[in-house]
């Protein structure tokens, strides 16, 4: 094995789980999830069957990953945010051929108590904020607060915010890194770092 699964762990027969990732207490995973390189999946956490995890994902504690959800590289799940895939459940209907997708692109940050509500998109490296409950597509590097959220600003990659405007035009260099980022219209792109 060649990942680390602590001994309370619940590993099901057919996960693939990649090198060095970490399964601690009282973790399931069921057997269709498929979980890259180096991931770490805290106190608690569920993976469900149709679950795809990227490499360098950490996934806090009390976390449920339902079926549906795809997580690219490098996604923070901050502890006891919830992910839904139904849209409309009852407990007197059953829904399961009704599942949405939701897509969590590469490095984006989904802050403690958060909600995600079913068939959404988070874009690269956006950042939902703790307690939020986003029910639309959120841009990528987009700050996500409130509920429901609502965008209030833009994030680096590093994980601070630009000093830039919600929609129009403007440029902004992140502190800590030097990357360059160029706001038009209402999405933002890193050009590329000062030197």
């Amino acid at each position: 094995m060649s990942y680390y699964k602590h001994e309370s762990a619940i590993v099901d027969e057919g996960a693939e789980i990649g090198d060095g990732t970490r399964a601690w207490h009282f973790v399931h995973v069921c057997a269709g999830a498929k979980i890259g390189k180096g991931v770490s999946l805290g106190q608690n956490v569920f993976v469900g069957n149709r679950v795809e995890i990227g490499d360098l994902c950490k996934i806090q504690n009390n976390v449920s990953v339902y079926d549906n959800v795809l997580l690219e590289e490098g996604v923070f799940c901050g502890p006891s945010m919830v992910f839904t895939n139904v849209y409309n459940p009852r407990s007197l209907v059953e829904r399961k051929d009704q599942y949405l997708d939701t897509l969590v692109k590469r490095g984006a940050t989904l802050g403690a108590n958060c909600t995600i509500v079913c068939g959404v998109t988070i874009g690269e490296f956006a950042f939902v904020g703790a307690g939020a409950v986003v029910n639309r597509d959120v841009p990528s590097y987009a700050l996500m607060l409130g509920v429901p959220a609502r965008h209030k600003g833009w994030m680096s990659e590093f994980g601070e915010q630009l000093d830039l405007p919600l929609s129009g035009h403007g440029e902004a260099i992140c502190k800590h890194t030097g990357n360059k980022y160029v706001l038009n219209g209402s999405s933002i792109v890193k050009i590329s770092s000062e030197s």
